[in-house]
């Protein structure tokens, strides 16, 4: 059982999320507005969160990264705007998946039970020491990731696509097998996800930006 924070200002549409997240065995709190959701977190702590993006006081975008700031909790994006700017805007965020509304209660339910498990299995799997490739470093057991010594600010996802690319350094892999690996499931939304994180990872590495190879057709490799 995990407990599931929703933050939306439709009462209908919490009413809905929340009878099916009860019936699959999880407890609920909900609230209206994002100054509520950040107000909650500082006092109590939730497996993950349901957001929507629009609000009337605090918008989902800045109540995540307001939550993130100190705590490190799965947020699934709800919005009724599904423009590409919208999702590369909340993945920035460092939201973990985005649903567009109108949106069926039983898929939001299967990402949020496959955000679930993942996060857990993440917390038991085994982890290396430290990766490297150029200037770039990372240390999975201070989930840090170092630019010429000097800190790297990643979000959950991106720092999930270089560790699954470093650990498999100059092997091409497919945005499925990226999306498998760091979403957790066979992602049956828009995989052009994996190449928006990329291009986001990219603006973050810096000079060795260049060390993500796009594959025409195949994938992605990292290479120094």
């Amino acid at each position: 059982m995990a407990k599931i924070l929703i933050v939306d200002d439709e009462p209908d549409i919490i009413e809905l999320i929340k009878r099916y997240a009860i019936r699959e065995g999880h407890e609920v709190i909900s609230v209206g507005d994002g100054q509520d959701a950040i107000n909650i977190c500082k006092k109590e702590d939730f497996d993950m969160i349901v957001m929507d993006v629009m609000m009337p006081d605090t918008d989902g975008f800045t109540a995540s990264r307001k939550i993130r700031e100190s705590k490190d909790i799965p947020i699934l994006m709800l919005s009724a705007r599904g423009s590409e700017y919208d999702k590369l805007f909340g993945f920035e965020s460092g939201v973990d998946d985005y649903v567009t509304k109108p949106f069926s209660p039983k898929e939001l339910m299967a990402r949020i039970n496959v955000i679930l498990r993942r996060n857990a299995k993440k917390d038991t799997a085994p982890k290396t020491e430290k990766l490297a490739c150029g200037g770039i470093e990372l240390d999975e057991l201070g989930h840090e990731v170092l630019i010429d010594g000097e800190r790297a600010e990643l979000t959950a996802k991106e720092y999930g696509i270089l560790l699954y690319l470093m650990k498999n350094k100059g092997i091409v892999l497919s945005r499925d097998q990226i999306l498998s690996e760091v979403w957790g499931y066979d992602y049956f939304g828009d995989d052009r996800t994996v190449d928006w994180q990329i291009k986001l990872l990219r603006g973050k590495l810096g000079k060795y930006r260049d060390c993500i190879h796009t594959i025409r057709g195949a994938g992605y490799k990292l290479e120094e």
